[in-house]
């Protein structure tokens, strides 16, 4: 288990085919701050399973559709 295992139930639990969250959401989420690369760069936030933080995404059934750096995130189911 990683700090990004609670986003994992969190997402796995949404209904619906979108939902957006801000960084400030996920981080209360996974109780822990996003390191500054994900404030930094969008690659942070690519659908990539060699990647801790995208595996709890994507293993939950989500893709990333859109990202304002720094702001919000939005995801889609795949």
């Amino acid at each position: 288990m990683n700090k990004y295992y609670p986003l994992y139930l969190y997402l796995s639990r949404i209904e619906g085919n979108y939902v957006k969250l801000s960084v400030s959401e996920i981080e209360h989420i996974i109780s822990n701050n996003l390191p500054a690369s994900a404030s930094k760069y969008r690659a942070w936030w690519a659908d990539d399973k060699t990647h801790v933080q995208a595996i709890a995404w994507m293993n939950a059934g989500w893709k990333v559709k859109n990202v304002k750096l720094g702001e919000y995130v939005e995801f889609m189911r795949q």
